[in-house]
């Protein structure tokens, strides 16, 4: 290159050629500047975010023993923590049966921590660090999400700390069974890319509140994940800090939901096909006590009709413990009304 060439490039890298030949040039045209804003809003968002949410993401290490004396491989998951004196959220399978807690936060320190309580039927838990004055994120409001609204994942997936993530959220209102069969209602499904270490992480929104407590993904699909939303978390937390655990109404019976006749439908005038027939009662139950048999079949509960397992579930995880209910029962040809008081389970 000879020494005219070297100057024109070094004028036009400085910018000394403005207003002559752009021949060549790549620049951002017209019409592509607003996506370049947007972009640039976006990405202000997110940045924001994570600084403001990232240092109250947490590494949890667990280890469970296998035998007596011995302490099987340590696993990680993630952890937000909601209050300044250590008290972190996560999912429950990510410290069920563990007999030693470590947290590491981003600074890299590393506190020993304990269990508060779990709750396997929502997959949530609280455990609670040595520390005070942590940084700390707050749980907003998850029934005001719509659906294609942005959200962004922070975890701990294979221990890298702080791995974000981002996506919108794609449905609302999904169902997912819990480890112990309870079926998980409202799930939000997002579409911010989780790996196993995400477990347990928050899932926020773009003012940086806490949504939800990312909690599966899908093996074998792309791009779809579950959060356990931030309104049930609220619940299970005041619960777990109160009790040391989720109270929930219980009834004393096994059940299954079975289809009736059309001529039973129709010759008690019920709105349904389906209703729950109990297949085993416990004898000191609730249930049991109230005259509730094996074979009945349980069509509604205080006039609500009932369907399936999962609306006595949703009903009683709402209903106050040894307030009365009355369950509507088909036994034979027989319609009866039987008052039931749960209590504790």
């Amino acid at each position: 290159m000879n020494e005219d060439s070297l100057h024109h490039a070094l004028k036009l890298i400085r910018g000394e050629e403005e207003g002559k030949s752009r021949e060549g040039r790549c620049e951002v045209k017209e019409t592509d500047k607003s996506d370049v804003e947007f972009l640039d809003v976006y990405s202000r968002a997110v940045i924001t975010v994570v600084e403001t949410v990232g240092p109250a993401v947490v590494s949890i290490s667990v280890s469970k023993q296998v035998q007596a004396k011995e302490l099987g491989q340590i696993g990680a998951g993630s952890g937000v923590v909601i209050a300044p004196d250590g008290y972190i959220l996560t999912n429950d399978h990510v410290v069920h049966n563990t007999k030693q807690l470590t947290v590491t936060l981003t600074d890299g320190a590393t506190l020993t921590a304990r269990l508060v309580g779990t709750d396997p039927a929502t997959d949530l838990a609280v455990i609670r660090a040595d520390g005070s004055n942590l940084s700390y994120a707050m749980l907003g409001d998850s029934a005001s999400l719509r659906v294609g609204q942005l959200v962004i994942a922070i975890g701990n997936p294979f221990g890298f700390q702080s791995t974000v993530s981002t996506g919108v959220v794609s449905a609302l209102g999904r169902a997912l069974r819990s480890q112990e069969g309870r079926l998980i209602e409202n799930i939000i499904q997002h579409t911010a890319p989780l790996n196993p270490g995400n477990s347990g992480g928050p899932l926020v929104d773009s003012r940086g509140r806490i949504v939800g407590i990312n909690t599966a993904i899908i093996i074998m699909a792309q791009g779809i994940g579950f959060s356990i939303p931030s309104d049930t978390a609220k619940w299970v937390v005041s619960q777990l800090l109160t009790y040391g655990k989720v109270r929930r109404s219980y009834l004393g019976i096994t059940a299954q939901q079975r289809p009736l006749g059309r001529r039973l439908v129709r010759f008690h005038n019920l709105k349904g096909e389906f209703a729950i027939e109990v297949m085993s009662v416990v004898p000191d139950g609730p249930a049991g006590k109230s005259g509730i048999r094996e074979g009945d079949f349980i069509t509604a509960i205080n006039g609500q009709e009932v369907t399936s397992v999962d609306h006595i579930h949703h009903f009683l995880a709402e209903w106050p413990i040894k307030k009365p209910v009355t369950l509507t029962i088909i036994r034979g040809q027989e319609k009866l009304e039987n008052e039931v008081t749960p209590v504790e389970a």
